[in-house]
């Protein structure tokens, strides 16, 4: 017996019972801890924490009734087991109804027992897990986990944490790449409902011939493969979040569906006569603009005022250049730790290069470049000859400074250079030139003089 072996309660006011049960697991290598009452076990359910308690129904004190309310109020993470007498075997049965896991009939079997607590650990071990990973997700997700100090994300930010709790129907917009995905689920894990479902469809993904079943669910017999009842995902995600990707894609048909669904809260399974209520937050995303989609005829109109009722937009990441040294240093740490391997972190050359790079692709493309640099570098940090080539030869303003730092070059010859620059980008007027600057003709044509004496 290790003391890594699960602990068991066992709960019974006949001592010869309590020595009896605790023989039987200790055998099978349980820790067990007894107690004579109900209010005994609450005490000692207070300093350890026990997955699966065993008890009696009829005790002195706080009976196992009492117990088991208790246990679901204030330990909803174990699982109870009821003994109890031939005779009042009803009550057991009662008893599950108002939580118990299981119940045994006295005189207790060993391999009955032994059996029961099993289940009962097994599943209280499996509720454990999710709950840990849940935690784990919630915080994965949590809006200030979404890397960004610009203010447009801080202003995200913001309206995540004023609108994550209500009811109101969302719309994210922005790009592809630009994390649409990541702050729907922000918003999921930062509500009341973060212990409920959070379930994505991407509209696009699915074939249109199946997308209604996918999300209504059917009836057996409703179509030539409808072999049985099948749930569709607006009730996978009862009481939780339905995520609706590539809104834009959704056939006009379903439109309909879905406007109704929004509208009266309850959705039909293909085939079916009768309605069922759902209770879903629904948050939709678009890359495309849906009121031109509506003014097209593309898009329903009524529909889009439903779910446009609160519009999140993501900028995107060449918008918020100053963001990308932040995600850039986050995402290598996010990949270094699925990889298990030691780099240091992204030398200012190569920053500089990612700065000045338009980013087509957004976030979604800066993580594949990180993770590509992160796995061929062989220096302690990401180089710039760790990047792609077409981001290497980036030409930009951040390169630019890098250069004349790199080669410590003397500030008038910054200055000199930059004038240069600039006056080439305007084909040679001077005059707007020197708007540009930020100067006046007659400074800049002084500077002019000056570059050329000076070569």
């Amino acid at each position: 017996m290790t003391q890594e072996s699960p602990s068991i309660l066992v709960v019974d006011d006949e001592q010869e019972m309590r020595q009896l049960l605790q023989d039987i697991l200790e055998e099978d290598h349980y820790r067990v801890t007894t107690a004579s009452d109900g209010q005994e076990a609450l005490t000692r359910m207070e300093s350890e924490d026990f997955p699966v308690v065993v008890t009696d129904i009829r005790m002195k004190g706080l009976d196992g009734f009492g117990l088991l309310e208790n246990v679901v109020q204030k330990h909803p993470e174990s699982n109870l087991i009821m003994m109890t007498a031939f005779g009042t075997v009803e009550s057991a049965v009662e008893a599950m109804k108002h939580g118990a896991f299981d119940y045994l009939t006295k005189p207790v079997k060993a391999d009955e027992l032994l059996v029961t607590v099993q289940k009962a650990l097994r599943e209280a071990l499996l509720r454990q897990e999710v709950q840990q990973l849940r935690q784990v997700v919630g915080r994965e997700f949590a809006f200030d986990q979404i890397l960004g100090k610009s203010k447009p994300m801080r202003e995200i930010f913001d309206l995540i944490r004023r609108v994550a709790d209500s009811q109101t129907n969302i719309l994210i917009t922005g790009e592809s790449g630009t994390g649409k995905e990541l702050v729907a689920k922000a918003l999921h894990f930062n509500s009341q409902r973060k212990s409920k479902p959070f379930v994505p469809v991407n509209c696009a993904a699915i074939p249109e011939l199946l997308l209604e079943s996918e999300l209504f669910g059917h009836v057996r017999g409703a179509f030539t493969d409808a072999k049985s009842d099948k749930r569709g995902l607006f009730e996978e995600a009862h009481d939780g979040t339905l995520f609706l990707d590539e809104i834009s894609e959704l056939p006009m048909m379903l439109q309909a569906k879905l406007l109704r669904a929004v509208q009266e809260r309850e959705i039909r399974r293909v085939g079916a006569t009768r309605s069922t209520s759902i209770n879903v937050r629904l948050i939709a995303a678009t890359n495309v603009l849906l009121a031109e989609e509506v003014q097209a005829k593309r898009f329903r109109e009524d529909l889009y005022y439903r779910l446009n009722v609160i519009e999140i937009h993501l900028p995107p990441l060449r918008e918020r250049k100053e963001d990308i040294p932040l995600l850039a240093h986050g995402l290598l740490q996010k990949c270094l730790t699925a990889q298990q391997k030691q780099v240091e972190g992204i030398s200012d050359s190569a920053l500089a290069r990612l700065i000045d790079y338009p980013w087509p692709g957004n976030v979604r493309e800066l993580e594949n470049i990180v993770e590509r640099a992160a796995t061929l570098t062989k220096g302690p940090t990401i180089s710039l000859e760790d990047l792609p080539t077409h981001i290497q030869d980036i030409q930009g303003e951040g390169q630019f400074i890098e250069d004349a730092v790199e080669q410590t070059l003397p500030l008038v010859q910054v200055e000199w250079n930059y004038i240069r620059r600039v006056l080439e980008k305007m084909g040679g007027n001077k005059y707007q030139t020197a708007h540009v600057l930020g100067i006046d003709r007659k400074t800049l044509y002084r500077k002019l003089s000056e570059m050329e004496d000076g070569h």
